[in-house]
């Protein structure tokens, strides 16, 4: 053979390889949408060595566990993004017995687990590990929302079709505040009501719903104390969230009882600086000052360790993350999971803006985990599968899928 056949014979094999890279690159990125996986990956190892850095000094971040989350997490995102979830539209039904089944569960006997002096955890028998139901509600009041929305097409023609709507996302809403977590309840609330703006609501109808619930709040504020004084007990709102309430709206004005964790976690944000204090270097939460440095001011630890810089670069991913979402939602045929993953991406939203927000003072303070970040096997858990549910979303995204 000559040499210039021989050059030919070898262009030619690498052509063949060159396309079965190209290929397998582009079957790849059919099923798995990268950008969201870099965001999900970028996010959990930036969570990784902020808890491994709260480990250092706070004895309840235990690092092990929270690698145990992620990796179980990660089998469950693995199981979910293998899933066609198409099948479950029509069972809306099944999904809100099971809602309400799932929220109420720590009141089961035999299952119930308290932690912190709150009953929102059970405990699996037989291997001791704790979970939190109300995460995994989340997930499942995001594809009972988008079923009942999807049924209209893209259009709700009536009133009372809205209101109906309405009114069976105040169902699992109303079961978790029952349950006595005022946070979650939230994230659900706003999640689901994304869903049924975005399932073809009037804007004045949405308007009016909003003027409504704030004369409803404002009508609950109002009423509170005179309720609470004949009453001789909380009744309506408890005593520590009417002060996380009052002090949200004066930092200053008890900086020693309900207003001292927003006074230490503003320290923590503001002592960082722009490029932070390094690994290590939080002294507010090493030092005891900032309480639940590891989960609920996990934003603020973060910030005193890493500073400015690092808090662009975790709002980074998570613009990453959610615009990425977005695009699945736009891109996907079935309009049941395209509404889910509005409502997944309206949770993690929602999540991220209530967690930094109460962080620096610009939200009233409640116990919302910072998604993938915050210390918590339960919440790792279900943010995974949110992100597999997503990844299926995107890998079903045709009819023909």
């Amino acid at each position: 053979m000559s040499n210039g056949s021989r050059r030919d014979a070898s262009a030619d094999s690498l052509k063949r390889v060159n396309k079965r890279v190209v290929s397998s690159r582009n079957s790849l990125s059919q099923r798995v949408n990268i950008p969201v996986l870099i965001a999900v990956v970028g996010l959990m190892a930036y969570g990784t060595l902020i808890i491994w850095t709260a480990s250092l000094s706070i004895p309840e971040a235990q690092f092990s566990r929270h690698l145990l989350g992620i990796g179980l997490g990660a089998v469950l995102g693995i199981l979910c993004w293998r899933t066609d979830f198409r099948g479950l539209q029509n069972m809306t039904t099944v999904l809100l017995v099971i809602d309400i089944m799932v929220i109420f569960s720590p009141y089961i006997p035999g299952l119930s687990y308290n932690a912190k002096g709150m009953t929102g955890w059970i405990q699996i028998p037989g291997i001791g590990l704790t979970f939190q139901p109300v995460e995994l509600a989340k997930i499942i009041t995001a594809f009972f929302i988008a079923g009942l929305g999807a049924q209209y097409n893209g259009k709700i023609d009536s009133v009372r079709d809205y209101v109906k709507l309405c009114a069976m996302l105040a169902i699992p809403f109303g079961a978790v505040l029952a349950a006595g977590d005022l946070g979650s309840g939230l994230v659900i609330f706003v999640g689901g009501a994304i869903v049924i703006s975005m399932s073809g609501a009037r804007r004045e109808w949405v308007l009016s719903t909003i003027a409504i619930l704030i004369g409803l709040v404002s009508l609950l504020l109002a009423a509170d104390s005179v309720v609470d004084s004949l009453v001789g007990r909380d009744v309506l709102i408890k005593q520590y969230q009417m002060n996380r309430l009052l002090v949200f709206i004066d930092p200053t004005a008890d900086t020693s009882g309900a207003g001292y964790n927003l006074m230490q976690s503003l320290i923590a944000v503001g002592s960082g600086g722009f490029f932070g204090k390094g690994i290590g270097g939080a002294t507010q939460a090493a030092e005891g000052f900032l309480p639940e440095a590891h989960t609920d001011f996990v934003f603020a630890l973060m910030s005193e360790e890493f500073g400015f810089v690092g808090a662009l670069l975790l709002l980074g991913l998570y613009a990453l993350l959610i615009f990425s979402a977005i695009r699945i939602a736009y891109k996907s045929d079935s309009l049941f999971l395209k509404l889910t993953v509005v409502g997944i991406v309206g949770m993690w939203t929602f999540q991220i803006f209530e967690n930094i927000g109460m962080c620096i003072g610009l939200m009233p303070i409640t116990g919302i985990p910072l998604p993938f970040i915050s210390f918590g096997s339960s919440s790792m858990l279900m943010q995974s599968a949110m992100v597999g549910i997503v990844q299926s979303v995107w890998r079903h995204r045709s009819k023909a899928a």
